[in-house]
């Protein structure tokens, strides 16, 4: 016997599936009891060394709309330029954050402390900055992105040096709002359009 195809009704239709908030920040999407709390709620603890900073953005679409089923991961180093498990890192900055965008404004919120610069291979200078992964719908593949800082020397940084459009570095600098408070948004196509990375 055949069944009825108006028994069954669609799965909402988004690439990273409408499950990934579910999966990776269930308490944010309003699964409770999973985990004590969602893994990656922030990246310091108490105490953390160094500035405390705040960095607000939007990730918005080809038509300028705010995504607000938007989700990012953040990685970076503390307030001395250190990755966790390097000699000296501050052990109250984990570096590694997961984060959504707010469900009704499409604003993100970071809090964080400002991390210093950092010495690559050979000794290679790498200015301030945090690494991002971003995921939403209609983004089949996570983008990789960085936000650096305006108030920071960002000349000599490898990264920034290797792009060629030099205007567009400009869409990978946060701008200082406040004391300790920056904004940054991501657009994913279009003017403005931000450097993704092929990581």
């Amino acid at each position: 016997m055949v069944q009825a195809l108006d028994l069954l009704t669609e799965t909402p239709s988004q690439t990273a599936g409408p499950y990934v908030h579910i999966g990776c920040i269930p308490s944010f999407a309003g699964v409770e009891g999973i985990y004590p709390q969602d893994l990656g709620l922030s990246p310091i603890a108490e105490g953390a060394k160094g500035e405390v900073i705040t960095i607000t953005g939007s990730v918005f679409d080809g038509t300028g709309w705010a995504m607000r089923d938007a989700m990012l991961e953040s990685w970076q180093a503390d307030a001395a330029g250190l990755y966790p498990g390097q000699a000296g890192a501050d052990p109250a900055v984990s570096g590694f954050c997961r984060f959504a965008a707010d469900k009704e404004s499409g604003e993100f919120t970071l809090r964080t402390v400002k991390p210093g610069a950092v010495t690559g291979r050979g000794g290679v200078r790498m200015a301030p900055h945090i690494s991002l992964w971003i995921v939403a719908r209609g983004v089949n593949i996570g983008l990789n992105t960085r936000i650096y800082f305006e108030d920071e020397e960002n000349d000599g940084d490898p990264l920034l040096a290797r792009i060629e459009q030099r205007p567009r570095v400009e869409t990978l600098i946060a701008s200082k709002t406040g004391e300790g408070a920056y904004r940054f948004d991501i657009r994913l196509q279009g003017e403005g359009e931000t450097v993704f990375l092929d990581l």
